[in-house]
């Protein structure tokens, strides 16, 4: 790891650093809205989700997304997205994620390439009430395997 500018930096950051942003950035919330997700909702998707979710997200969501980790008071549940301040299109989750809220939730632009955010996407929608999911579309069988 190298301090630079009082951040750590390591080779993970630097190869996102690198790429190429295909969304604005800042990401307003009017553009937000307009975004739909290029990776399907698929299970190779929300399985690619679960493991990027469970080593970024659980110290302040839980590992059930129910938020009810003693550590951050106003995480969000993402369980009950009736709840969200914020919006539940594709485009203003994925927004919260890339931008961060506040003080409350830090941005994940600069850790997260822009597919593994959308696959962050579709695994907060698969923890959502049955009757609220998008439905579920197969994987391609081309890319399996």
């Amino acid at each position: 790891m190298l301090l630079a500018s009082g951040v750590f930096v390591t080779s993970r950051n630097i190869a996102f650093a690198d790429e190429k942003s295909k969304i604005a950035d800042p990401l307003s919330v009017a553009d937000a809205k307009k975004l739909t997700s290029p990776v399907p909702y698929s299970k190779k998707s929300i399985s690619q989700g679960r493991s990027l979710f469970a080593r970024n997200c659980t110290g302040c969501h839980g590992a059930d997304g129910k938020a009810t980790v003693d550590v951050v008071a106003d995480a969000t549940d993402l369980t009950s997205p009736k709840f969200w301040k914020n919006g539940t299109t594709d485009g203003e989750i994925f927004r919260s994620i890339r931008e961060g809220q506040g003080a409350s939730m830090p941005t994940f632009k600069n850790q997260l390439k822009e597919e593994d955010i959308w696959h962050l996407v579709n695994y907060i929608r698969s923890l959502w009430p049955e009757s609220m999911r998008p439905p579920l579309q197969e994987d391609d069988k081309s890319k399996s395997n």
